[in-house]
């Protein structure tokens, strides 16, 4: 029998430590941009939210707080265009890699069943498919798969790593197609409100779905729009048929966020001038990379929206890891994301202005 850890593939990170010993050893520190985790601070309105529910001696419960619910629902009709969307088309999550991770299995997906994903894509999205013994396979343009047993159809918009962006008629038409073939669509949308050269739509919008959640969910995460990674901070939001049964699922597997983690949210989610502020944090360190990344030869494809550039000087991947780290700077090659990525690397903004200022001169 093969066993849940033989199902899974290598932790991509461990092939990265001699590299990232090597830019240890720069005189002047290591600029680490190969992880996509925030360094600014949690914005005070959030923390104290988090401090003043911090007497919570109670169990919190899994579909959150009527105040959670409230937020999710506002937060999604005030800048996601949605319409009509209830307590019921909303589901808190213990942070948005554990659903992408334990979704399939959630949905009972097992073996003949399939799970498609982007060619270039989050590796979690594999990951859930082995974890519930699925098959899985990438996709260039998913309406060209072939449908059968096809249960499942990850989207991801704007993408990690590419920072491309699908435009409204590119979801349309993917979700009219899914539908009429029965597949459901979930579209990870957790850096939609990091756009840089393009406005990132959600397909929660009606002008995507034809005022309907049927068939559709959409995955969002408060880590990367208010610094809350270390909250464990998300939801799904869509049909109510796919998040009936999962909040049943979750309550048996008693997979709930934390009371003060609620409260925080329902803040960060009613306020949207600390996202404004970090949202400049973060094109300001984007501007100054880029020019250094195209002034060191590299070419930068996509990236016109979330926290990374995805760049290549036309050679393997590991070669420009290994360029790079000599000169004290860490990034992810692009082969982690799929072998479609194996000349690319992709760099994140998430280091603070200082750190990003040292790989510019070093650029």
């Amino acid at each position: 029998m093969t066993s849940l850890r033989d199902r899974l593939p290598a932790f991509p990170w461990d092939r990265l430590e001699p590299y990232k010993k090597t830019a240890a050893t720069h005189p002047d520190g290591i600029v680490d941009l190969s992880v996509g985790t925030p360094v600014d601070p949690v914005p005070e309105l959030i923390q104290k939210a988090l401090v003043d529910a911090a007497d919570s001696p109670g169990y919190p419960t899994v579909w959150g707080t009527p105040a959670l619910r409230d937020a999710i629902t506002g937060w999604l009709e005030r800048r996601l265009g949605a319409r009509g969307v209830t307590h019921r088309h909303v589901l808190p999550v213990v942070g948005s890699k554990e659903l992408v991770a334990w979704l399939p299995t959630h949905l009972g997906l097992g073996p003949g069943d399939r799970v498609a994903h982007p060619r270039l894509a989050y590796p979690t999205y594999e990951v859930g498919a082995r974890l519930a013994g699925a098959d899985h396979e990438a996709y260039d343009d998913p309406t060209e798969l072939d449908p059968a047993n096809l249960r499942l159809l990850w989207l991801n918009s704007p993408s990690n790593p590419t920072g491309r962006v699908l435009s409204r008629q590119e979801l349309t038409r993917i979700v009219a197609w899914a539908r009429e073939h029965g597949v459901l669509v979930v579209s990870d949308e957790c850096y939609l409100e990091l756009g840089w050269e393009a406005d990132p739509v959600s397909v929660l919008h009606p002008d995507v779905n034809g005022g309907s959640y049927d068939g559709i969910v959409a995955v969002h995460s408060l880590s990367k729009r208010s610094n809350l990674a270390g909250y464990r901070a998300a939801f799904v939001a869509g049909d109510p048929a796919v998040l009936g049964p999962l909040l049943e699922i979750r309550k048996h597997g008693g997979m709930m966020t934390s009371a003060p983690t609620q409260a925080a949210a329902v803040a960060a989610l009613g306020d949207d001038e600390h996202v404004r502020v970090q949202r400049e944090r973060y094109a300001a360190r984007r501007e100054a990379l880029r020019a250094a990344l195209l002034g060191h030869g590299f070419r930068i494809e996509h990236s016109e929206a979330s926290l990374y550039l995805w760049a290549t000087r036309g050679e393997s991947c590991w070669d420009t890891v290994s360029h790079l780290a000599a000169l004290g700077i860490l990034v992810a090659p692009g082969d982690f994301y799929g072998p479609a990525g194996e000349t690319f690397v992709r760099v994140a903004l998430t280091a603070t202005d200082e750190r990003i200022e040292a790989a510019v001169r070093r650029l």
